[in-house]
């Protein structure tokens, strides 16, 4: 019986897309004045829409982990019981700009260039959205895109630029929670609610008298950390932010306190990162679990945002002819390994949640199967029957969705890896990350000057042993397939050269304003402590050659 149902939904889904990339091409012969009019036009079902709702900073764990225990997420458990969860789905590049770069482009950040928050795609870069919108789609963009170059502070950038300076600078405010409202404080982040309000009434009362498709793509700031005010006019986020209405729903007893290894111990790249994110501080148990608690309770006010996109979805009926996909640009250290933010290729800060609901998905699916971002891109080509051109970094997920998997026969064409990387602020060199089975490779800069890392994410899920050595043969087996890629050490040269012509073009537009503008950006209370070592350790850096 179920091997029937199975066939039967295959047989269905291959008719949809069929008739769907028959009814673009008749489209695009009307248009030309050679289309004709046939019967199965009358009949067949319309085109499938499609949702997709890119949250900012939550830690995929949380839809399938013992993280999950924290927390009640019922919209996430309702996407879960009705179509599939990936459970090994990460960030291309656990930073905003690049790893939505990634998402919107379906390429590794490395082949667009997108180096950092302020370096990303070009605004008329042709993204998935624009292809669909040229095959017939209605295209609606509403919240946080955040993937085109030019955004972000000043701060942001030069921290980004200045990475390779020999000095350490405190970029960020320390952690902290600030709890406002009181019990019947539903709406704390209300730039999302307004976006969200956006949302529901447009799919209510716009989508409803369309008469194509439509592609609706929704992004979310939370749970990102609220603006810290308090360090002054450039402040960063810092600040995890809720109302007690959202506190009490997270169980304090199962809120764990990581473990952190002593600064001896380190891994230079991390000390590095936690020192830039002002967290090399004391911290108190209950600050720590403060943060992390605060931290969940903001991914359940996210849930809530995702249940009434889907709420209006279901209200109206679209439900029955529309995919959801529902993700994340990347996760939330929340003080694990001493830092919080991202930016880091530990799982904490590269995991995402990704998880799939529409027409011919059966529920209840855990896919395993490791993919990361740049999957979206030819999914979505995938879902509106569009052939993909070029050679895109990523593969379409369908082929590992139960239901499909009959109808496809380029399963086994997916890479048994992910590949990540980073080349932004709080971290002093280009990172690279492969992960295949339970192995997780970490390699930095040239693969020489900084000691790659190497994790056994069975036996050690918390990342605090680094096994390069011990199992040194599988690390090198790694790092080769790493260079199989990509070439990674030219990666980072290219990257370096970037950072200094960058830091010297803005250096020069400013003139006699520099001294004044670099001394207050988001490290000035470091800064003011000694300006003149600082700007000589400048100097010397824009002196330097370039080194990886």
């Amino acid at each position: 019986m179920e091997r029937s149902c199975r066939l039967n939904r295959s047989i269905i889904t291959a008719a949809v897309r069929l008739w769907i990339v028959f009814a673009f091409h008749e489209a695009e012969s009307r248009r030309s004045g050679t289309g004709v009019d046939t019967p199965e036009q009358q009949v067949a079902p319309p085109a499938p829409n499609i949702v997709l709702v890119t949250c900012d900073s939550l830690d995929g764990r949380l839809t399938f982990g013992p993280q999950n225990q924290t927390i009640k997420l019922p919209s996430i458990n309702f996407m879960k019981k009705n179509g599939a969860v990936f459970l090994n789905a990460y960030s291309n590049s656990p930073i905003c700009c690049p790893s939505r770069a990634a998402l919107w482009s379906g390429l590794f950040v490395h082949l667009t260039e997108s180096w950092n928050n302020y370096k990303c795609l070009n605004h008329d870069y042709p993204t998935w959205m624009k292809i669909l919108q040229k095959h017939g789609y209605y295209t609606k963009v509403l919240g946080k895109t955040d993937y085109t170059s030019g955004h972000h502070s000043v701060s942001n950038r030069v921290e980004a630029w200045t990475r390779d300076v020999k000095f350490l600078l405190s970029q960020e405010g320390r952690p902290t929670t600030v709890l406002i409202g009181n019990e019947s404080t539903v709406r704390v982040m209300n730039n999302d609610w307004k976006n969200v309000d956006k949302v529901t009434e447009w799919i209510r009362h716009k989508a409803t008298q369309l008469g194509q498709p439509f592609v609706l793509s929704v992004g979310l700031n939370l749970p990102h950390p609220y603006p810290t005010p308090s360090m002054g006019k450039t402040f960063g986020g810092s600040t995890f932010k809720t109302s007690p209405y959202w506190l009490k729903k997270v169980k304090y007893q199962s809120v764990r306190i990581p473990k952190w290894l002593p600064f001896s111990e380190m891994h230079p790249i991390d000390f590095y990162s936690s020192y830039t994110k002002n967290c090399t501080g004391n911290f108190t148990n209950q600050e720590i679990l403060d943060i992390r608690a605060f931290y969940y309770a903001m991914c359940a006010e996210t849930d809530l945002m995702l249940g009434e996109i889907l709420t209006a979805l279901n209200d109206t009926g679209f439900q029955k002819n529309t995919y959801v996909i529902f993700t994340s640009d990347h996760g939330e250290l929340a003080m694990e390994h001493r830092q919080f933010y991202k930016m880091s290729m530990y799982e904490a800060s590269s995991h995402v949640p990704l998880l799939m609901v529409g027409p011919g998905i059966s529920g209840g699916q855990q896919i395993s199967d490791l993919v990361s971002l740049v999957d979206i891109y030819p999914t979505l080509l995938d879902i509106a029957g569009i052939p993909t051109t070029g050679n895109l970094s990523g593969h379409s997920l369908f082929p590992l969705l139960r239901g499909f998997v009959e109808e496809n026969s380029i399963k086994n064409s997916r890479p048994d890896w992910i590949f990540s990387e980073f080349h932004g602020c709080n971290v002093n060199a280009s990172s690279y990350m492969i992960r295949t089975g339970q192995w997780k490779y970490v390699a930095f800069a040239n693969g020489i000057t900084v000691p790659s890392q190497l994790f056994d994410l069975f036996a050690d899920p918390d990342e605090l042993t680094n096994v390069a050595t011990k199992y040194s043969e599988v690390a090198s087996n790694l790092d080769e397939k790493l260079r199989s890629i990509l070439n990674y050490p030219e990666v980072s040269k290219a990257v370096h050269q970037y950072n200094k012509l960058q830091f010297i073009n803005w250096k020069a537009s400013l003139g006699k304003n520099y001294t004044d503008v670099i001394t207050n950006l988001r490290w000035h209370q470091d800064w003011q402590k000694n300006p003149v070592t600082y700007q000589n350790a400048i100097k010397r850096w824009l002196n330097s050659t370039i080194e990886v």
